[in-house]
């Protein structure tokens, strides 16, 4: 049988086409999913704790496969953090209070300021409005300072410390954190145990410690759980000029021109102001942070990196 020549390049080209595609299939990989590595044991503020027990393996592994598979939001996270956890570090070393509870702060807001939970609670510590007020903090319909992040964390050590009184544990204080100090108390008295991994919880806070363990690993080296973070990906510390006032503010927006800024940035830079004024009602004087013009527009490839660790270069 004679082919016609259109025929043979009709064929020629289908066979080409099919051959093109299969090579082509062959060298597409899809994306590796996998589990990440459970450690055998994890360092809590100076506790050593063993992971190689089914319950507690398997918690962890619960918490790091949230952490490695929840991209956008651990992302964010690890931006966010090199942020703030300069400044909050720093009030927790002031206050003797060991540096791995800010893995708890970081699990409880996502380093998020403004963070606020359906419940109420608010902050950067998420602290509940009676609690918050029983630490000295103010909150009302004007000012909230659950929003201000050196006066919550200042907040926060006196709860923690009040804690580790009565516990004598940091790993407890962290339970404590969730459940309260006296369902804390109550659990430990039930099942005669002050061992806080063998304390049988509710389904939160059997969750919360290995969560704080999972985001102290994940901080410890992104790149172990797949995140590959360059310097110009994280956000730098604004700096900022403070002003001293102990009056009311009619107009923050007026008051923000009259100090060589805009409304807007002085609500980011202080987002403990709640409304388009500032009723000085408990008669103290505040602090407004007032940003930096270098600070506004940061270089990001300058960026000051607060643990080289989390970068790849």
């Amino acid at each position: 049988m004679i082919i016609s020549r259109s025929l043979f390049f009709c064929l020629f080209f289908f066979i080409f086409s099919l051959t093109s595609l299969f090579a082509q299939k062959k060298s597409l990989k899809p994306s590796d999913i996998i589990s990440p590595d459970v450690p055998e044991f994890m360092i809590f503020c100076g506790d050593t704790i063993d992971l190689t027990r089914f319950d507690r393996r398997e918690s962890m592994d619960r918490e790091l496969l949230a952490f490695s598979y929840m991209h956008s939001t651990t992302l964010k996270l690890i931006k966010k953090a090199n942020r703030y956890f300069p400044v909050v570090a720093a009030i927790l070393k002031e206050n003797d209070i060991p540096e791995d509870m800010i893995y708890l702060m970081a699990i409880e807001s996502s380093v998020v300021p403004k963070a606020r939970s359906y419940a109420g609670a608010a902050g950067l510590w998420q602290l509940m409005t009676d609690n918050a007020r029983s630490l000295g903090l103010e909150v009302n319909s004007n000012i909230d300072e659950r929003y201000n992040i050196e006066k919550s964390t200042l907040a926060a050590c006196k709860y923690l410390k009040h804690s580790y009184e009565i516990f004598n544990n940091w790993f407890l204080v962290a339970l404590s954190y969730n459940r309260g100090v006296s369902g804390i108390k109550s659990d430990m008295k039930l099942q005669q145990t002050n061992n806080a991994t063998d304390l049988y919880l509710n389904s939160e806070t059997s969750k919360y410690i290995y969560r704080i363990l999972a985001c102290k690993y994940l901080f410890q080296n992104p790149s172990r759980l797949g995140f590959k973070i360059r310097r110009r990906d994280l956000y730098p510390p604004l700096s900022y000029t403070t002003v001293k006032w102990a009056n009311t503010i009619p107009s923050l927006a007026t008051w923000a021109k009259q100090h060589g800024t805009n409304y807007k940035l002085l609500k980011l830079a202080n987002p403990w102001l709640l409304g388009t004024s500032m009723h000085d009602k408990s008669h103290r004087t505040y602090y407004l942070k007032i940003y930096n013009d270098s600070a506004i527009n940061y270089n990001p490839r300058k960026t000051d990196v607060y643990d080289k660790r989390w970068i790849i270069k």
